[in-house]
């Protein structure tokens, strides 16, 4: 590489986000300029390498360079030295900051480079306010409160000046002095007006934000600490360097009950502590994880990555907070050892047994309570309350049976409970006939059925019960518990034939013997079997026989049609689902059972093709529905909320979801938790969206659903960028990129690296911009996509020509052209291939412009804007010709660019940057060709200043 690409590259790594990129992009560079031998470029790359290590996370290779920089500075002075000395004066601050947190470096050397950055500051005119803030912060990190005192003091009284700290950051540190105090209202009176001007810093304003966690928590202000947290966190999350300052939020979620975030911060953060920027950083974070990881249930597991010889692994809470604590309280012992003090122990023993303080501080953007609907009342509800079941003081052993069977068959769940209760309790122990006795087992199995968990044994009930009825023998009882056990059995895979059979056997004669009402009862019960099976077309066969009958019983006939709705739907029938749904529902209205209705309700919002209507039939459930249904029901009315453009409202709805969802303990948080940041992101509320992207993806990548956490690291990526995050946009885009790194992923590959070429080219950080679209281009190309792959072809171009990289953008006109040519000679071009390569022309004629090769420029471009036009690409087309119309005036022949120009200018909107830029050549056209008069007219009308 040149002279000049080095110092390129040198500017181009100045501008790229602090971390382990820029890292490794300028210990390539030193590399290179030390085996150059160009002093200056070494000497200017290791002052920007000094601030890069202190923000990249890694201090300790910034003592090397700061040392080799104050040493040629001293030893050699150079002119182009005093260009660097108030970035080394500075970066003193940096040294002593990090010193201290280093316990294997002695004390007596940090006094040193104390006192030697008194001497230079005194030396070079400088106030000493930032050498007496150094002291005060040396003082506080011994637990010598009377020195600290007194340099915060000598800190406080000493005027300003260029090398002091900035607005944000100086009383970011005094707010950490009063909170040390226990000064927490003047903290805050600090701080409020800090945080009401503009904060510039790369620390701020996450800094005092941070530091606010605690005043504000203190003096009740919930609101405020909150937004702090959420703010604050989400500014810091992407840099290793901010370890310490998200153990200070890890802190706050303990301490305001946030057990679940805490446990969320420290599992996102924990492979950090591997690679931590400072012992002391690592020390607070371990502490401080520790605390938080004693507050969740000790069956809960962390996922811990590999790191060394050390294997990913999920590690128990509980021994994973007692190897944290090992650690914090050992670094503390280091530290200690080295200050002849006993202040850091002590204070990461507070911290190690910290826990909730005060009321809980609702911190989280995914799980709350929104309201609940009231129920409806008045002569429109559906649903009224069922009375409790009153059982009969004299009744018999069979009447109370019966009673229990019609309370069954009712959906009266309670009721059969209560029945039985006293059936058990006046005749449990009685000698009762053998049809008695075989059909109080066919209602426990019941019973048992209805309960989630009881399934195993429900089964096992109904094979005695069945064991009963045939030993009586009643053919038909026994057929319908066969029918019932049948369903059971079909559950489970191991059972599925056994069970399927004993479901076609009961229904085939129950048809033949039975009742009506049995014969819908028995295709019913062979339905749900195929149902299990998700053998669909013969459930609905069997549903449609059933139908026949099942007016026999409306309850019935209920269940019938919302089976039936549930099958037509798997099936995609979609208007016989809405006509079954909208059945279903007005049957279970008429019986006004609650979850009978809720259910047809559901299926009705399903089945709605109105958004609207969707949404009004779940607010129609929700008003009646039981505590369980409650989950899916708030899915389905977000889902629908969304699709009805009322994303503010469906966060509410998905909100809801994911709490109802973690409370239960369900499976599949994440994927709602996903769902709940698309509400965020389409409601605009970027910053809860990423909050929330961000667990999901954590969650997503728990449970093994790897495509799933990519998709939605894709939409976080996009949240970020919507920020103005690129730098976490960019990692986030990496990830991915690297995590579609298989020949089936191709496509999806590419388009990740393209977006990332897309966000660093905005950035203008062309020069990388431009390999994340090299890299693109060939992903496209592997994966058989050749308009797409000349489309980053072109975008590649591009980039390094704005890079300053001119030899580069040339070398890449060669690879744009074979792009292009592999898409000619198609005899019906589809216009996104004529508009690629049009625009291709476009990019590799101002490449040429940058060559001075006018005439090979003007060749590329012409027929362009006939062929854009001729896919009504009229924006573009007028570009390339106001760039024809330049060119031909560089080329002299003003004539000519007139003659191109009037029109195009006629057919700009006034005012536009093209109009504009059109009127601007035109005018200079005019002047060319002697005719001033003219081209002050068309400037004056454009309202163009004469150059």
């Amino acid at each position: 590489m040149t002279d000049d690409d080095l110092w390129r590259m040198h500017h181009e790594i100045e501008t790229m986000p602090y971390g382990p990129g820029q890292i490794a992009a300028l210990e390539q560079l030193l590399r290179r300029a030390d085996a150059g031998d160009d002093r200056h470029l070494a000497f200017a790359a290791r002052v920007t390498g000094t601030t890069a290590y202190v923000y990249g996370g890694e201090p300790a290779k910034s003592f090397v360079t700061f040392s080799w920089c104050l040493s040629e500075y001293d030893k050699d002075p150079q002119p182009y030295h005093q260009g660097y000395t108030h970035q080394l004066l500075w970066a003193f601050k940096y040294m002593v900051n990090a010193m201290v947190k280093f316990p294997e470096l002695p004390l007596d050397r940090t006094y040193a480079v104390l006192d030697d950055m008194e001497r230079r500051y005194r030396d070079a005119g400088h106030s000493l306010q930032a050498v007496h803030k150094h002291r005060y912060l040396v003082a506080a990190h011994l637990g010598e409160e009377d020195a600290a005192e007194q340099w915060y003091r000598k800190w406080m009284t000493t005027p300003r000046d260029a090398l002091s700290d900035c607005a944000g950051c100086d009383p970011t540190t005094q707010v950490a002095h009063l909170v040390r105090l226990g000064r927490h209202e003047e903290a805050v009176a600090l701080a409020e007006p800090v945080l009401a001007g503009r904060l510039t810093c790369s620390e701020q304003p996450q800094g005092i934000l941070t530091a606010l966690l605690t005043p504000y928590r203190e003096t009740g202000r919930g609101d405020a600490a909150r937004d702090a947290h959420r703010e604050a966190y989400r500014r810091l999350r992407g840099h290793l360097a901010n370890l310490w300052d998200v153990a200070e939020h890890i802190e706050f979620c303990t301490a305001t009950g946030n057990e679940a975030r805490a446990l969320e911060l420290v599992e996102r953060h924990l492979d950090w502590l591997d690679r931590a920027p400072t012992p002391a950083a690592a020390m607070h974070f371990a502490a401080a994880a520790s605390a938080a990881l004693r507050q969740v249930p000790a069956e809960l597991t962390v996922r811990r990555r590999a790191s060394g010889d050390r294997p990913a692994a999920d590690v128990p809470v509980g021994a994973l907070a007692d190897e944290l604590a090992g650690t914090a309280t050992g670094l503390a012992g280091r530290f200690d050892a080295r200050n002849g003090t006993t202040h850091q122990s002590a204070l990461i023993a507070r911290k190690l047994v910290a826990g909730p303080e005060g009321e809980h501080l609702p911190l989280s953007a995914s799980v709350r309570r929104p309201v609940v609907p009231a129920p409806r009342t008045g002569p429109d509800a559906q649903v009224t309350s069922a009375p409790p079941v009153t059982v009969p003081a004299e009744a018999g052993a069979d009447e109370l049976l019966a009673l229990a069977e019609e309370c069954w068959r009712t959906n009266r769940r309670d009721g059969l409970g209560t029945v039985l209760r006293a059936y058990d309790e006046r005749y449990g122990d009685a000698d009762l006939p053998a049809a008695t006795r075989a059909w109080r087992l066919e209602l426990r199995a019941g019973e048992l059925s209805q309960d989630d968990d009881g399934v195993a044994v429900a089964t096992a009930v109904n094979r005695e019960a069945l064991a009963a009825w045939q030993e009586v023998p009643d053919p038909l009882r026994a057929q319908v518990v066969a029918g019932r056990l049948g369903v059971l059995l079909s559950m489970a895979e191991e059972s599925a034939d056994e069970g399927l059979t004993l479901a076609q056997e009961s229904a085939a004669y129950l048809a033949a013997h039975g009742e009506p009402r049995d014969r819908a009862a028995g295709w019913d019960r062979l339905a749900l079997a195929h149902v299990h099976r998700e053998r669909w077309a013969d459930a609905l066969d069997a549903l449609d026989r059933a139908g026949a009958d099942a007016d026999a019983d409306a309850w019935l006939a209920g269940r019938v049609a919302l089976h039936r709705a549930h099958v037509l739907e798997q099936l995609e029938r979609a208007e016989e689902f809405r006509d079954a749904a909208a059945q279903a529902r007005r049957l279970a209205g008429e019986l006004g059972d609650a979850e009978m209705l809720t259910g047809a309700c559901l299926a009705c919002a399903r089945a709605a093709d109105d958004a609207a209507e969707a949404v009004a039939v779940c607010d129609e459930a929700l008003s009646v529905a039981p505590a369980g249904a409650h989950l899916p029901l708030r899915v389905t009315r977000g889902r629908a909320l969304l699709a009805a453009d009322r994303a503010g409202e469906a966060v509410e709805d998905l909100a809801e979801a994911v709490t109802l969802c973690v409370e239960q303990g369900l499976p599949g948080d994440a994927l709602l938790r996903w769902e709940l940041a698309e509400a965020y992101r389409m409601a605009g509320r970027l910053a809860e969206a990423a909050e929330v992207a961000e667990e999901a993806v954590l969650g997503l990548d728990r449970s093994g659903a790897q495509a799933e956490a990519d998709r939605c690291r894709h939409m976080l990526s996009g949240i970020y960028a919507g920020l103005g995050e690129t730098d976490l946009a960019l990692t986030v885009l990496d990830q991915l990129a690297e995590n579609l790194d298989g020949p089936d992923n191709l496509p999806r590959r590419a388009q990740v690296l393209e977006e990332s070429g897309g966000l660093l080219y905005d950035a203008d950080r062309d020069a990388l911009a431009a390999q994340r679209f090299a890299s693109a281009a060939s992903a496209w190309r592997l994966a058989g996509y050749p308009v797409d792959e000349l489309r980053a072809r072109r975008r590649e171009l591009l980039a390094l020509h704005w890079s300053g990289d001119l030899p580069g953008a040339v070398a890449a006109i060669e690879r744009v052209d074979q792009a292009v040519n592999a898409l000619a000679g198609q005899p019906d071009e589809p216009p996104v291939v004529t508009y690629e390569r049009a625009m291709a022309a476009d990019a590799v004629a101002r490449v040429l412009i940058g060559e001075d090769r006018l005439t090979a420029a003007l060749d590329r471009l012409e027929g362009v804007p006939g062929r854009l036009r001729s896919i009504e690409a009229f924006g573009e087309a007028a570009q390339v010709e106001v760039l024809t119309g330049e060119l031909l005036l560089r080329d002299g022949r003003p004539e000519q660019a007139e003659g191109l120009l009037r029109p195009v200018l006629g057919g700009l909107p006034t005012g536009s940057r093209p109009a504009a830029q059109a009127a601007w050549l035109l005018a200079r056209a005019l002047d060319d060709q002697g005719r001033p008069a003219e081209a002050a007219s068309v400037r004056a009308e454009h309202g163009i200043e004469e150059d």
